[in-house]
């Protein structure tokens, strides 16, 4: 699948319209599908064909609402669309009324023209960063197939990895966009949560839910961005030449992988080697963020609220990984939920102080390699274990109230891996502006290396 750009001047040089596109994307979803392929847990063809034909009639018309006008989008199967069940990934609301009217991203990448393909698979309620359903199947890594593509977003990467779609629309609570991005070779994009309005969206933790998309460019995720949050930022890509990023040893490169470790490494030397000032720096914050106060107390003693209800009259129909995650919210006091938004609105101060003089802050997206399936599927312990390591880096955004894009940095004979341009709250146009400029020195390094 191209770029929503290349796709765009296709479409608009008529060198195949919408329908014929949709059709061959519908064949590449139904041979997937065949084979055993859990990338979706619904696909409403007659829809999507309607959709096509009706961007075919606009454009013959002169009509093109956006760069987006034709291109085909996935959804989570998180959003609510007009019409279709959102199960969340879930068989506790596989039997829940169809949704009335579409989320509000959803309705602003329909009115912008896309062709919504279909409901993409996910970890149950985005309650893992690795992307295991029981309920629908576990969408699987599009290179590596015995490997995960992380979670909780798993088919909306698998979506794109596999050419079915241009993009995706995806949610982010601990790493849910950035994990299967940096998994599956592909560019995700978490703005700051308070940019792209939740309504109609199955919560997971109000303090941490966005939403952001996944895509093969910098350029694509900008696209997308604009469309959902209804405002296009200023993202001109910026010279590396004196930007500075700053990179730290304190917890988030705690225990890499070797070819995590040395992907990144390379990155930074060849940051360097263009002009940009890298400079290590201390963040002791971070060891007693994860020590005291977790992302995840604050995110399960907020999705309990929710559950609380379902657990109760149907507990049996959830995945018990998923349950012992939601229960660990079950008993927190009051006093403590306190604590711990009181602790957070602390750690979010420190990382604007830590973060100041720099540009952004660089750091690999995921501790590790996509994991193979069999090693964790009927090991709760190794499960558990993996879940945490794989949450552990991006989490650490979300907590800060940040915004952050993970670019691929691995060479072509390397397991994926991203590194991810960190911000502030609102930094998001300038982390684009960056991503830019850093996708294509990874791009030139690449072409260099295979002539």
């Amino acid at each position: 699948m191209c770029t929503i750009h290349e796709l765009g001047h296709a479409l608009a040089a008529r060198t195949m319209s919408t329908v014929e596109l949709l059709d061959d994307r519908l064949a590449a979803i139904d041979d997937h599908l065949d084979h055993g392929g859990a990338t979706y847990t619904h696909i409403d063809r007659a829809a999507t064909r309607e959709a096509a034909a009706a961007s075919d009639a606009l454009r013959a018309r002169g009509y093109v609402p956006s760069a987006l006008a034709g291109v085909p989008v996935s959804i989570k199967d998180l959003f609510d669309v007009k019409g279709q069940v959102t199960t969340a990934g879930s068989n506790v609301l596989r039997d829940v009324p169809p949704a009335v009217r579409d989320a509000v991203a959803v309705a602003r990448l329909r009115d912008a023209g896309a062709v919504l393909v279909g409901r993409t698979n996910m970890s149950e309620f985005a309650l893992s960063g690795l992307g295991l359903n029981p309920h629908f199947g576990t969408p699987l890594n599009s290179v590596h197939r015995h490997r995960l593509a992380g979670g909780s977003s798993s088919g909306a990467a698998t979506s794109v990895a596999l050419g079915h779609v241009a993009a995706a629309l995806g949610t982010d609570t601990g790493g849910s966009v950035r994990i299967p991005a940096a998994f599956c070779g592909l560019v995700g994009f978490k703005p700051t949560a308070r940019r792209v309005s939740l309504d109609g969206v199955v919560p997971l933790s109000t303090s941490f839910d966005s939403i952001g998309p996944i895509a093969r460019s910098v350029d694509c995720c900008a696209l997308v961005d604009g469309v959902i949050s209804g405002h296009t930022l200023g993202s001109t890509a910026r010279p590396l030449s004196g930007l500075r990023f700053g990179i730290t040893s304190d917890y988030v490169a705690d225990d890499l992988d070797d070819t995590v470790s040395n992907a990144f490494n390379r990155t930074i030397n060849m940051l360097r080697r263009a002009g940009a000032l890298v400079e290590r720096f201390a963040f002791p914050e971070l060891y007693e963020t994860e020590g005291r106060f977790p992302l995840a107390s604050i995110t399960a003693t907020q999705a309990w609220a929710w559950h609380r209800e379902h657990v109760a009259r149907n507990a049996a129909s959830y995945d018990p990984r998923v349950l012992k995650r939601l229960r660990a919210g079950e008993g927190r006091s009051a006093a403590d939920y306190i604590d711990l938004l009181a602790a957070r609105k602390r750690f979010i101060s420190a990382a604007r102080t830590r973060l100041a003089k720099f540009d952004a802050w660089l750091m690999p997206t995921v501790a590790i390699l996509p994991p193979e399936l069999a090693a964790i599927e009927h090991n709760e312990e190794a499960f558990f274990a993996l879940d945490a390591k794989v949450l552990r880096n991006p989490g650490i955004v979300n907590f800060m109230d940040g915004c952050a894009l993970t670019l691929p940095c691995h060479q072509d004979d390397e397991l994926p891996v991203g590194i991810s341009l960190c911000g502030p709250a609102l930094a998001d146009a300038s982390i684009l502006a960056i991503g830019r400029t850093v996708e294509a020195l990874l791009h030139a390094s690449a072409h260099a290396m295979t002539v």
